[in-house]
């Protein structure tokens, strides 16, 4: 929509490019901080908070639909303080209120609606509002009306309800009190039947979690993954690679430009919802490099190449970090960037190859999304096409790679989703932790100068000057937004990756200082991990997040890294941490498996110990290359990883007493407090590293 001759509101100084896109609304929208919140409280008026992202299709609806609408803006103007918040750059308010959003009405989302008091309790709440009442929901203003009335003539009730709501969401941060139950109980049962539970929710015909809509669900993922390697753990390893098959065969990937749509609107992985995130594809990466590494598929390796590939090209800022989102928008209409006719593709491609390619991507004349059109799939492999058309499987092949990157340049001419250019620390620290991990694995020496570059980006421009972390960079802000747990902890084990595929100590020591800054200001004995530093004023409470979401919860993350640079550190504090946390949450654990597969997976790492390798050899040693080389294709989920060349100095407890025997390149393995012989043959050294704990 034209903004020309229209006056901004104040989102207009905003640096998120969700509050820019309000700034044109005649709604009279303050971003969240002193001045909205001091009015709330000098005008005695409710506040109505509206939370979303750039990315968000229905926060783009109820846009168009409510807060472009004069009428329905003069209603929120009269009535309430008006509040806009991005949740990528406040997880923390996004937190606290979608928790009351779900405990009220049993479901969440975007957007967050919310109604607060001036001391920001809530008292009603809900997602998306239609203009009128329509969908089986009531229209947004009659909600305003009636809450406004409410406010204004029932304020007893009103109070009671923010009182309880209040009293509920404190409630719900807190950890599960203990059951009673001894507490060295078997943990390693617990790892088991939370995999074993886990395991019987997949749907064994399509992959992938329960019913529509389905998510990729990459804890529980990498839970089974690990698990398939333990006895009791068959068949876990087929389910994970049947759901890894599915999703890259599905419309849920993107068969020409690469990289993951946020979730699959049906059981089939068939129809996406369009918009992609950074963190997804970050979360997946490492998913394909583990199955790769345990079944040789060549299909796992390409889909991180081409993921990867996807970012560098889409979603890197030229400073070298990663951008946040992409929308699922393109031109008013949702998915339009991406679907196709069959006459488009005959047009790009002629009538040979065009047909190839439809048979290939299902493309049909009826389509399988709105309007005739496809989204694009594997309908028919290149064998199976080999053999309807009479051609060999090489000759298939190349034509439909030739095809897909002739049909990609194609939509590059198109107008693209709009792309939120928001660097997020902690999702970097995700990216960063893939790189790293596909540069080591795939032996790409390119992966680890991405990473590399990210890191630097991040650390150089949003490190505060106390040495925590910011949260957000854009456009040169940064410093407004403290980092939460989550930048803490994603980055630091992005760091502890990037380390391990370089031997640049500067990476090391910056997820030491990290894994500090968390345990100073994120932790508190008795309580846990809290997703915000001390003296927060705008929360009305200081929230946890144990369970996992779209990302592995911040406090497992934590748990692993901690545990991960205790070999490296010998920091007694690392290791008495992660098992306060581990035992904080253990009735959570057992309770509810399937959102805390990340700190089940942490329990396994604390249980069975990190295996910690240490390579002592000359630099550029050949015989050490090999070795970390194929150290690179095992798959060791819980690896600590030290390079050192003989007479380097023993600073660090991987490194102690270690020295290179005979004058040749030496491997030492060790796991719980116990080192196999030094190692001078791969076959000796392999043995050491695949011992079961």
């Amino acid at each position: 929509m034209s903004t020309a001759g229209r006056k901004p509101n104040r989102l207009i100084h905003e640096a998120s490019p969700y509050l820019q896109q309000h700034a044109y609304n005649p709604v009279d929208w303050y971003p969240w901080g002193k001045e909205a919140l001091a009015r709330a409280r000098a005008e005695d008026k409710p506040i109505l908070l509206s939370i979303g992202y750039s990315a968000c299709h229905w926060c783009h609806v109820m846009e168009r639909e409510s807060f472009e609408d004069e009428d329905i803006a003069r209603l929120m103007n009269e009535h309430f303080v008006n509040i806009k918040v991005d949740r990528e750059e406040r997880p923390d308010l996004d937190h606290l209120y979608q928790t009351v959003c779900q405990l009220v009405t049993r479901q969440g989302g975007w957007p967050l609606t919310v109604f607060l008091t001036p001391d920001l309790r809530p008292f009603y709440v809900g997602t998306y509002f239609p203009p009128e009442d329509r969908y089986g929901r009531p229209g947004f203003p009659r909600i305003l009306r009636a809450v406004a009335r409410a406010y204004r003539e029932q304020r007893d009730q009103v109070e009671q309800v923010a009182r309880e709501w209040t009293e509920a969401l404190r409630t719900m941060h807190a950890p599960p009190a203990p059951d009673g139950r001894a507490p060295d109980a078997p943990w390693a049962a617990l790892v088991e039947k939370g995999a074993r539970e886990i395991a019987a929710q997949v749907d064994r015909r399509h992959g992938g979690f329960g019913g529509a809509p389905k998510f990729p669900q990459t804890p529980n993922l990498e839970l089974l993954l690990r698990m398939s390697q333990r006895p009791g753990g068959e068949g876990y390893l087929d389910l994970v690679t049947l759901t890894l098959r599915k999703m890259a065969e599905g419309g849920i990937y993107d068969q020409l430009g690469g990289g993951f749509h946020r979730y699959s609107v049906d059981a089939r992985w068939a129809v996406p919802h369009f918009e992609k995130m950074l963190y997804d594809n970050a979360l997946l990466v490492p998913v394909y490099l583990a199955a790769w590494q345990l079944t040789a598929d060549p299909l796992h390796a390409r889909v991180v190449r081409e993921t990867l590939a996807y970012v560098a090209r889409e979603m890197t800022h030229p400073g070298g970090g990663f951008y946040s989102t992409q929308d699922a928008d393109s031109e008013g209409e949702e998915g339009r960037y991406y679907v196709w006719t069959p006459e488009e593709i005959q047009a790009v491609l002629g009538e040979d190859d065009g047909e190839l390619l439809c048979r290939h991507l299902g493309v049909t004349p009826g389509g399988n999304f709105e309007h005739g059109r496809t989204v694009l799939h594997v309908a028919k492999g290149a064998g199976a096409l080999a053999a309807e058309v009479g051609l060999s499987p090489e000759e298939v092949t190349g034509r439909l790679e030739s095809g897909k990157a002739r049909l990609l340049a194609a939509r590059e001419r198109r107008v693209p989703p709009h792309r939120d250019e928001k660097v997020l620390t902690g999702w970097n620290g995700l990216m960063i932790r893939a790189l790293a991990q596909a540069a080591r694995t795939l032996g790409d020496p390119s992966y680890a100068g991405a990473a590399r570059r990210a890191a630097d980006f991040v650390l150089g421009t949003l490190t505060a000057p106390d040495g925590s972390l910011l949260r957000r960079y854009r456009d040169g802000h940064g410093a407004d937004i403290p980092g939460t747990l989550e930048d803490h902890a994603f980055l630091a084990e992005g760091l502890l990756e990037l380390y391990q595929a370089t031997f640049a100590h500067e990476y090391l020591e910056a997820a030491v200082r990290l894994a500090h800054a968390m345990l100073d200001r994120f932790w508190e004995p008795g309580a846990g991990f809290f997703l915000t530093g001390p003296g927060a004023g705008d929360l009305i409470d200081r929230p946890r997040e144990f369970t996992d979401g779209a990302t592995p919860s911040p406090a497992s993350v934590a748990t692993r890294v901690l545990l991960r640079l205790y070999p490296y550190t010998g920091d007694e504090r690392f290791r008495q941490v992660a098992e306060q946390n581990l035992r904080l949450h253990r009735v959570a654990m057992e309770r509810i498996p399937a959102g805390m597969a990340s700190l089940l997976a942490a329990l396994d790492l604390f249980l069975s110990g990190a295996v910690e390798v240490t390579v002592v050899a000359p630099p550029g040693d050949p015989t050490a290359a090999e070795w970390l080389r194929r150290i690179g294709q095992l798959y060791l989920p819980d690896l600590v990883l030290e390079r050192m060349a003989p007479g380097e100095p023993d600073d660090r407890p991987l490194r102690q007493g270690k020295s290179a025997k005979g004058g040749r390149a030496t491997l030492y393995v060790c796991r719980n407090f116990t080192c196999s012989p030094p190692a001078t043959a791969w076959a000796e050294a392999e043995r050491w590293l695949l011992a079961r704990p």
